[in-house]
Order: structure tokens, then sequence, then C-alpha cells
């Protein structure tokens, strides 16, 4: 990891004193920094009704907030007044903004969520608020006045279409140049407002609540579970009331439900799982001309293989998931799939044939596509 991310500190400095403990701001995080698409490409693809975008704006009157695909006509609004532009998923779209989530590894790839890119115009932003999930804020093109507070009041205003804190009191602030990086743990009250024209990047990170987390478990289990033996009731005895729940009925299913029970490699497949399922507007693209095993394996011989941008692949000890899916792993596979999942690429790939069929089955699924540089 180059040495200017994080202000000279290493990851595990960071990660003792700062992540989800107090904030981090970073002068020149990334030199020569200064955003990864133009406004109009950004405006572009907020148009795309594969994209998920917003649009927000502010005026005495109060907030207004539009979900993409936005309108040409919200994009031409004046530039005198305060408006922006939000992209969500950008890193599913760009390799550049896939790569520039990926310089934020030393946080495990299971957390790690999306790259969001907002465009404002002076004045813009989102109005004061608080993320549940950690952030890293990297100015873009232009200035963005930060304000920040460790309030404990995180009371929302009544009404409004937008998270917005009723009583703000900044403790911090800072002005964000290109490059600049600033890191928040979660429920840090922030505020930024544009200087001018100008672009943030915000690494966000998947935190789930225990409802989510929950809910999800319990379907996992549902689609696994097989109980034995069905209710039966050879003691029944006469009851005065027949409308009355038995007791000895409500004991005996106790007993039944009592089998249900999970292991903690129960709970590894179901995060392995949840945690590489894509979202639900991600769709992967088959190759329009599928080249067979043999000229796949002659290409990736001599190019190696990249994921595409969109797939998750994680793995714990011999298990390993993508994007949703176990995988059956071919036996002397497990270190090169490792590697790919740690790198995300091959630049070079074993003449293994368990592996390279597992590949190209992936190759045509659109999961990834041969070349490591990206030819």
């Amino acid at each position: 990891m180059d040495k200017t991310l994080l202000g000279g500190l290493s990851p595990r400095t960071f990660l003792r004193d700062h992540w989800q403990k107090k904030p981090l701001l970073v002068r020149g995080a990334i030199p020569g920094f200064d955003g990864l698409l133009s406004r109009d490409a950004l405006f572009d693809l907020a148009r795309d009704e594969d994209v998920e975008s917003r649009f927000i704006a502010h005026d005495a009157s109060g907030w207004q907030l539009e979900r993409g695909p936005l309108p040409k006509h919200l994009l031409k609004r004046p530039k005198s007044k305060p408006w922006t532009v939000l992209v969500q998923g950008l890193n599913l779209l760009l390799p550049q903004a896939d790569a520039l989530m990926r310089r934020f590894a030393f946080i495990p790839y299971a957390r790690l969520d999306d790259v969001m890119v907002s465009y404002a115009t002076d004045g813009g932003g989102v109005g004061p608020h608080f993320d549940s999930y950690d952030v890293f804020l990297l100015q873009g093109s232009g200035r963005r006045r930060w304000q920040i507070s460790a309030q404990k009041d995180l009371t929302l205003v009544d009404g409004a279409p937008l998270r917005i804190l009723r009583d703000f009191v900044p403790e911090q602030e800072w002005l964000l140049e290109p490059g600049d990086l600033l890191y928040l743990p979660p429920h840090y009250a922030h505020n930024g407002v544009a200087e001018g024209e100008c672009t943030t990047y915000s690494i966000g990170f998947r935190a789930p609540s225990a409802q989510e987390l929950g809910t999800a478990f319990l379907d996992h289990l549902r689609d696994r579970l097989r109980l034995d033996g069905m209710y039966a009731d050879p003691d029944l005895a006469l009851q005065d009331d027949p409308a009355r729940l038995p007791p000895a009925m409500i004991d005996h299913v106790a007993d039944m439900l009592g089998a249900i029970r999970w292991s903690r490699s129960d709970v590894e497949q179901f995060l392995g799982s949840y945690l590489s399922e894509p979202k639900q507007h991600v769709f992967f693209d088959p190759p329009d001309d599928t080249l067979s095993l043999k000229r796949f394996a002659q290409k990736v011989s001599k190019h190696g293989v990249r994921l595409d941008t969109r797939t998750q692949l994680l793995r714990s000890g011999r298990h390993v998931w993508i994007n949703g899916e176990a995988v059956d792993v071919p036996q002397g596979s497990t270190e090169t799939l490792a590697a790919l999942a740690r790198d995300r690429l091959l630049a070079v790939v074993p003449d293994h044939a368990g592996t390279l069929a597992l590949l190209h089955d992936w190759y045509g699924d659109g999961f990834l596509y041969p070349g490591a540089d990206g030819d």
C-alpha cells in the first residue's frame, strides 16, 4: 500500500487508533488525484436506468430529492443554485473506481461496499447527516468544506426527504482540496458543502444490522433445514374447551423445533454466500462469442485472467464463494483461487484441468475474462 494514503500511518496503526474510533484527515492522500470521470460522463450515468442515482437540491423552502434515472432538465439546472448529483456503485461501472476501492484492501473485501461519486454546484451538499457505516471521503475536482461533530444527539428533521440532522453542532472544520482524504467512523455527524463546483468520492463499507443478518440467516437455514418426523399425539387427552390450545401440543412442538441447530460452520457458509451476493440491480454479461475450453486455456496461459468489477469472490479456509454461490473447489485449485480472490487477477494461470474448467465456467457466466492487464 502506498504510504501517502493514510498520511504515513501503517494500516495496523490506522486500524488500532482510528478505525471505528476517531476521524483522520490526510492531506494529499492520493497526489495528483482530481477525479475519475468528467461531469458529462457522470451525468450520463445518472440518466441510465440501470444505475442508482439521486438529485438533491435545497433552498429556503427546504430539500428536494429525485431518484434516477434523472431527466435531462434536472441536470441543466442553473449552477448559481446549490444542487448535487449522486451516483452509487461507481466501482461496478468503471475499472478505475474498482481499483480505487481496492486501495483500501487493508479492510476485508467482505466489508467493502461501493464507491459513490457526488457532483455539486457552489453551496451544494446533502445536509448535515450521519452514516451507519465507516466512510472515506476523497476529494476529486474542486473543493469541499467539511464540518464534523462527535455529538450524541442524532435526532432527524421530521418529514424531510433526506436524513437531515435537526441540531448539528460542528466541532471541527476543514477545506479539502483534490486528493485530500477524510475518514469518519460510523455515526459521526458531518456536513460537506461545495465551494465552487466539485466532485467527491465516497468509499463506503458494509455494516448490516443485526435484524438484517438474522433475517437473512434464517432464510439461509430454511433453505437447508431438514427435520424428521411429523406431529403426532397418540396420548391426546379430552379437554373441556376445544378452542384452548393444548399445553401438551405447545410442549411437543417446542421439542420438535428444539431440533433446529446451527454451528459456526453454518454461519461461515451463510456469510460467504450473503456477503458475496451481488446487489439486486447487478447483472452479468456473458461473452458474445464464448471461447471453447481449449481456446480459453490457450489465451489465459498467455494473458491470465481478471475478475469482472462486479464479481465478489470470497474465501474462508478451503471454502470459496462467488457472487452468492458456494464453489465446489477442484482438488489442487485452492491456492490458485485464493490468489485470484486476493489480487482479483492471475497473471499466470496454472495448467491444471480442474482450475481451467472452473475458470472457463465463470468466464461463460461473465464473472471474469481473459487478460490480467485489462485487455
